[in-house]
């Protein structure tokens, strides 16, 4: 089993930065592949971007040059620095984790999932 918690959501103005973090705990190889994704109100839950055990990353074309994901495994937490926010960035943020097939958003390839954090982006 893995748990996860994320945390460091909130509400900032366009342009502005928030970092997310993951904490996960439970199976290591369960965790070998590990991601963001979010939700925005009526509309389905998109990756936003994902690592794999060596650190190769993958990112969504519309957070590209603004967001990035990282890990730190000595105090197993994942990352995610969001600059330049927009509006449309606004969503409840998940981290996702599972131990093969990485670096895909295909969401149904992730067993594990935190609760969300809300993050909020105001023009």
């Amino acid at each position: 089993q893995v748990q996860l918690v994320e945390s460091g959501g909130g509400s900032v103005q366009s342009g502005g930065s928030l970092r997310l973090s993951c904490a996960a705990s439970g199976a290591t190889r369960s965790r070998n592949c590990m991601g963001w994704f979010r939700q925005a109100p009526g509309k389905e839950r998109e990756g936003v971007a994902v690592i794999d055990s060596g650190g190769n990353t993958r990112y969504a074309d519309s957070v590209k040059g603004r967001f990035t994901i990282s890990k730190d495994n000595a105090k197993n937490t994942l990352y995610l620095q969001m600059n330049s926010l927009k509006p449309e960035d606004t969503a409840i943020y998940y981290c996702a984790a599972d131990s093969w097939r990485c670096l895909t958003f295909a969401r149904n390839n992730y067993a594990y999932w935190g609760q969300g954090t809300q993050v909020t982006v105001s023009s």
